[in-house]
């Protein structure tokens, strides 16, 4: 059966060129007319399009080129940080250990002083018992009175200057050392002062050390004590000089002087009980006349007088 002929074309549409891709394929030459009528009815679909409508309305992320979303970018970011921060601290791990060591000691040493501080200045470190050490001639009871007002002061807040003010009433006492035995001993070290001799004067006798300091003062002459006969005084050279000859006596010779005398510093002499007269000379090496005298008194026991002024050449008669 014979197809039959296609409709003229009206005017309008053969002035008016086809828009779209119906427009390319009536210029193609040689194509079907037939064709090119139902192709132009067809309507223009863009796939592109259409494509984003469906995801729009799904409600799901835009593709990257590479199928990647932005969540994915994101969690890859984050998942990055963290592998970073990771490295970072198996890194500084040791570094970081040895700080955490240094702070704790440093925390355990400030903590021991703090509360080791804390503790002395506390009654749990008071004074409870005084002893006094080195007293011979001195009265240690006499003393241990003089200090109680120390008694329940904490150990760290003995005032030295309390205790220097109690201990000046004992003349005795040259110098003194404070030795604290935790957690409640006080003990007060002392150094007598050695008495070289009495000086008489109107109010009696007056027993006085090397440095002229006076002890103690009786109307009687003190037993053992030499009397003390000098021109100038106790603040002369004579006296001095005659300070240094006595102390450097032996025990055995010093009991046996009972005057000293001297008018300068180079002419001490000294009377024994036995009746014996020493001419000493000077200080100077006085041990080494002592040991002279000690010798010379052995080998002349009748000798009313030896002269160790010169040491290598004695005389005695």
């Amino acid at each position: 059966m014979r197809r039959p002929a296609p409709l003229p074309t009206p005017p309008e549409q053969q002035t008016k060129p086809a828009s779209g891709r119906s427009s390319h394929r009536v210029r193609d030459e040689g194509a079907d007319p037939a064709v090119a009528a139902s192709s132009a009815a067809e309507p223009v679909v863009a796939i592109g399009s259409v494509e984003d409508e469906r995801a729009d309305a799904a409600g799901a992320e835009p593709e990257s080129s590479d199928g990647l979303t932005a969540g994915d970018v994101w969690r890859a970011a984050r998942a990055r940080r963290k592998a970073l921060r990771a490295e970072i601290r198996r890194f500084t791990q040791r570094s970081r250990r040895s700080r955490l060591i240094w702070l704790c000691a440093i925390g355990a040493v400030v903590l021991l002083i703090g509360g080791s501080v804390a503790a002395a200045y506390s009654p749990l470190f008071a004074v409870e018992k005084i002893t006094v050490a080195g007293a011979s001639t001195l009265d240690a009871a006499s003393v241990e009175a003089a200090l109680d007002d120390q008694l329940g002061t904490p150990l760290a807040l003995i005032s030295e200057s309390e205790v220097k003010a109690a201990l000046i009433a004992f003349p005795l006492i040259e110098t003194y050392a404070l030795e604290a035995k935790p957690p409640h001993d006080l003990v007060v070290r002392i150094v007598e002062r050695t008495p070289i001799g009495v000086i008489e004067s109107g109010a009696g006798f007056t027993l006085v050390d090397a440095a002229g300091v006076a002890l103690s003062t009786t109307p009687d002459r003190p037993e053992g004590q030499p009397v003390i006969t000098v021109d100038g005084g106790i603040e002369s050279d004579a006296f001095e000089s005659v300070g240094l000859v006595v102390r450097s006596l032996p025990a055995d010779v010093r009991s046996m002087v009972t005057d000293v005398s001297a008018s300068t510093l180079d002419d001490v002499t000294l009377k024994l009980s036995s009746g014996l007269t020493v001419v000493w000379g000077s200080a100077d090496r006085s041990v080494y006349k002592a040991r002279v005298l000690a010798t010379a008194m052995l080998a002349n026991p009748a000798a009313h007088e030896i002269d160790v002024s010169s040491p290598d050449v004695v005389v005695a008669g």
